[in-house]
């Protein structure tokens, strides 16, 4: 299985802008040859990118997020190398091989009488890809970032955590949706349903529900569960203020943060961001930073997924990658 495309310094040496006086981000960042170097490696997190939007198009969605982890590394490697953006601290491991499945999918996306439902085996092939890269980081001791692709990925990182410690996890998703529908073929909607299926994800909290976007199907299947399934809703914080931000984000820890737990966050709950389901309603880039910020300095966060972001749709050429790059940045941060 060819899965993964390790990145040396040479492989960046082109993004880099470099500038008198100032040292940027990615002339910093560490590199390794193998997976085997990142247990006697001294940093702690490991950067990967997941390019493909099969799960999206899998899903009815708008295709675009395969292009959100070059975009991402376009802003994070030439923001400022300082005391406080900590580059020393994270290793860019490269990116999920996912060239053959993103050329089949065109083939079938192409072909005649075509459907979503076809695309779901590319799907789960990209899904034993991700989780076996996601244990191997872990099993290591260390902490996984991951950019790009559709919320797909998401049962990846799971099974992957779920193996590499060796136990269930509980996940925090920061979200409009619950991506947890049916246990159809797979697709972007419901890589949570899977895990939770399959005996990876133990509990799981939706930060930030959007009422308009859940089936009472969905509703339902959450009550039935709801020892281990909760939310909060964005209506709730954001529209009636019923609860504060920190308040929300307490409920959150309250139910998962007592075992070690996935951070996800999807972009398309960012007001206005480039995303595969873009929202006139949603928290700002501010607020996902404080969230991803909080809740990565818990010590038991064991992975950061940042997902469903597509450049081409959204309002500037560098919206998501300056605003991905923010968000790495809060995470593996001194502050």
């Amino acid at each position: 299985m060819n899965t993964l495309k390790i990145y040396s310094e040479k492989d960046i040496a082109s993004i880099v802008k470099r500038r008198a006086g100032e040292t940027k981000f990615g002339e910093k960042i560490s590199f390794i040859e193998n997976l085997e170097d990142l247990k006697k490696h001294a940093s702690k997190y490991v950067l990967v990118g997941i390019p493909e939007d099969i799960g999206v198009r899998a899903n009815h969605g708008n295709a675009g997020t395969s292009k959100a982890w070059g975009a991402a590394l376009g802003s994070l490697l030439n923001i400022q190398s300082n005391y406080l953006t900590n580059a020393e601290n994270l290793i860019l491991l490269g990116e999920i091989n996912c060239d053959d499945q993103m050329q089949q999918a065109e083939v079938l996306i192409n072909s005649e009488n075509f459907t979503p439902e076809a695309l779901g085996e590319l799907v789960s092939q990209i899904d034993k890809k991700v989780a076996y890269v996601i244990e191997q980081i872990i099993s290591a001791g260390k902490f996984p970032i991951l950019i790009g692709g559709g919320h797909n990925n998401s049962y990846g990182n799971i099974k992957g955590a779920s193996k590499g410690l060796n136990n269930k996890i509980n996940c925090i998703n920061f979200d409009a949706h619950t991506d947890f529908r049916s246990l159809e073929h797979r697709h972007s909607g419901n890589g949570f349903s899977y895990a939770f299926n399959d005996g990876y994800l133990d509990k799981y909290f939706i930060f930030g529900l959007h009422r308009n976007y859940t089936s009472e199907a969905v509703f339902k299947t959450i009550n039935e569960n709801s020892d281990r399934i909760k939310f909060n809703l964005f209506e709730d914080i954001s529209v009636q203020q019923k609860l504060t931000f920190s308040e929300a984000m307490a409920e959150a820890a309250r139910f998962c943060a007592d075992k070690n737990f996935g951070i996800e966050l999807d972009m398309d709950t960012i007001e206005m961001m480039g995303s595969s389901a873009l929202t006139p309603s949603g928290f700002s880039v501010t607020e996902a930073r404080i969230f991803v910020s909080h809740f990565s300095k818990n010590s038991q966060a064991c992975y950061l997924h940042i997902c469903e972001g597509a450049p081409a749709l959204g309002l500037s050429p560098n919206q998501i990658g300056k605003s991905i790059a923010y968000l790495v940045s809060d995470a593996i941060s001194n502050l």
